[in-house]
């Protein structure tokens, strides 16, 4: 391995919370959704075949090829996703990574895929969410106003250039991720949509608190079903680089969220309801 494709030590760096079962769960690799482009599924330990569970999709916003270049692995490689997909898999739903080539398109072709092979997966493909952080943030939301999903996870991230602000651009054009939402509104997303917007106090990228707090007038205006959580001491990417009890409580609500409005109680039986639903994700 080159110095140019060493890995970045952020590409090390896994979530700060455990629960049972994540060492566990199953996982298939490298499954090929369109020409050259794979994804990881993570399942439940004690998965079956023959049931469909609710998904969440771990949503990027820059080109593998480039991000490769930068830090040394793709997206779905990093330790971040491969922990918080086994997070997601030990609460009792299948978490799903992918590569891409165009970050903007590619979602769409990774939810079209799960839906059209739902059963051979596994897949509730009408419980979908998706999970976005940082700069991924402005791609998901853009798939957000245009794929029908359950709920949405976007943690820290860039948002929408609202009244007038430029922030969001301004950061695309110094960090290179893909920014499909420029020029809409909160109003181009679903009303019954439910989100969680999970904001670093401390979060020392410039404009993104600005955006997020700007997005969130603009939602509670519009009485859009979301939910802040507010990490006031946190900084950017508090849940892999701060191992406390604020950002393991954090992660806590991110999952019980996720778990709570993909609703998979009815998709499940009551043994594992019982064991995996809140429980577990809440420790």
């Amino acid at each position: 391995m080159t110095d140019e494709t060493k890995r970045h030590p952020i590409t090390e760096q896994a979530v700060v919370y455990r629960i049972p079962g994540m060492d566990d769960v199953i996982t298939r690799q490298d499954v090929e959704y369109a020409d050259g482009l794979t994804l990881d599924l993570y399942y439940p330990p004690d998965a079956k075949g023959g049931e469909q569970f609710p998904a969440v999709v771990f949503v990027t916003g820059s080109p593998d090829a480039g991000f490769q270049i930068r830090l040394g692995c793709r997206q779905k490689e990093m330790a971040s996703y491969v922990s918080w997909s086994r997070l997601v898999a030990a609460s009792g739903l299948v978490a799903i990574t992918y590569t891409n080539r165009d970050p903007v398109a590619d979602p769409h072709a990774v939810l079209a895929y799960l839906r059209q092979n739902a059963v051979s997966l596994g897949i509730d493909g009408d419980r979908i969410g998706v999970w976005s952080c940082s700069g991924n943030v402005p791609n998901a939301l853009s798939l957000l106003m245009s794929e029908t999903l359950r709920c949405a996870v976007l943690c820290y991230g860039y948002m929408l250039d609202l009244d007038g602000s430029t922030g969001v651009a301004d950061a695309q054009k110094q960090w290179g991720f893909s920014n499909p939402a420029a020029g809409k509104a909160v109003e181009d997303l679903p009303r019954d949509l439910p989100l969680l917007v999970v904001r670093a106090g401390k979060d020392e990228f410039a404009g993104l608190n600005d955006a997020i707090d700007a997005f969130v007038a603009h939602a509670l205006m519009r009485n859009l079903p979301i939910k802040i959580l507010n990490h006031a001491t946190g900084a950017h990417s508090f849940d892999l680089l701060e191992d406390g009890e604020t950002s393991r409580e954090f992660i806590k609500e991110i999952l019980a969220f996720v778990c709570a409005h993909l609703d998979f109680s009815s998709a499940l039986g009551p043994e594992r309801t019982r064991n995996r639903r809140l429980g577990e994700a809440r420790g």
